[in-house]
């Protein structure tokens, strides 16, 4: 199936490792060209190399949960890739594991890392969007914003991610603008909390993946980021406002 993706251009927040830089390269894999973006430079140095073509992919050192940053990195995917047709927020932070331990420092910290820079890109690449005549923009929640999981400040932000994405699609639509998000279950990829799960409590694990997953093993980047791509592309376009699940039937919601 051609997705219809050669030619578009992305911005995919939070690209130089785990979800984020596999959405990246599989967009470029289908002939997008992609401006990524993260704090450090050599892992994102060192995802731009591994991509694999026929599209390109540009990089740009940048810290989203900034308002500067936001912009910043919309206004490099204009100037260097001549426009924005899609934009992928993947940008996020986990905080307390407990009620007892969380607080407002702490919701406020993962709020900054998760909720506010896909609201400020989003922001600032409606512009852009719209000098395209409309556009795409994603967002990578997790199930644990769809039910009750995972530490409370994470839960919230993600909850108020998937309510946002539901919001901005309602109001863009008339645009010409498709908004929606994916919520993954646990995955696993190299520097992640689950690979260092896995090393550090395999005993605790085994017993998690035997009562939690119902495949038996956790998810990978790869199968996160198919679902990604394609939700992106011009075959998914009558999926708006909705929250799609990629967790291997871990998650109790319907």
């Amino acid at each position: 199936m051609d997705l219809g993706l050669a030619g578009k251009v992305a911005l995919v927040t939070g690209s130089s490792r785990g979800i984020g830089r596999g959405i990246a390269s599989r967009l470029v894999e289908e002939g997008a060209d992609v401006l990524l973006c993260a704090r450090g430079a050599d892992d994102l140095d060192a995802a731009i190399a591994a991509l694999p073509g026929p599209g390109r992919g540009v990089g740009l050192v940048a810290d989203v949960t900034t308002p500067e940053g936001a912009v910043a990195v919309v206004a490099a995917a204009v100037e260097h890739l001549g426009g924005l047709d899609i934009v992928v927020n993947s940008v996020g932070g986990s905080g307390a594991r407990s009620f007892e331990a969380m607080d407002e420092a702490d919701l406020r910290t993962v709020l900054g890392k998760t909720l506010f820079p896909a609201l400020n890109v989003s922001h600032a690449a409606l512009p852009a969007l719209r000098e395209r005549g409309g556009g795409v923009i994603g967002m990578v929640t997790s199930i644990w914003g769809r039910e009750g999981g995972g530490g409370p400040s994470y839960n919230v932000a993600k909850a108020a991610e998937i309510s946002l994405a539901k919001a901005m699609a309602s109001d863009l639509a008339k645009e010409g603008i498709r908004v929606f998000s994916i919520a993954p279950g646990s995955t696993l990829f190299p520097g992640g909390s689950w690979e260092r799960r896995l090393r550090d409590d395999p005993g605790g694990m085994a017993s998690f993946i035997d009562r939690e997953l119902p495949w038996g093993r956790l998810g990978t980047v790869d199968e996160v980021a198919d679902v990604m791509t394609f939700l992106v592309s011009p075959r998914a376009s009558w999926v708006v406002g909705a929250c799609v699940t990629v967790d291997g039937g871990q998650s109790r919601s319907f």
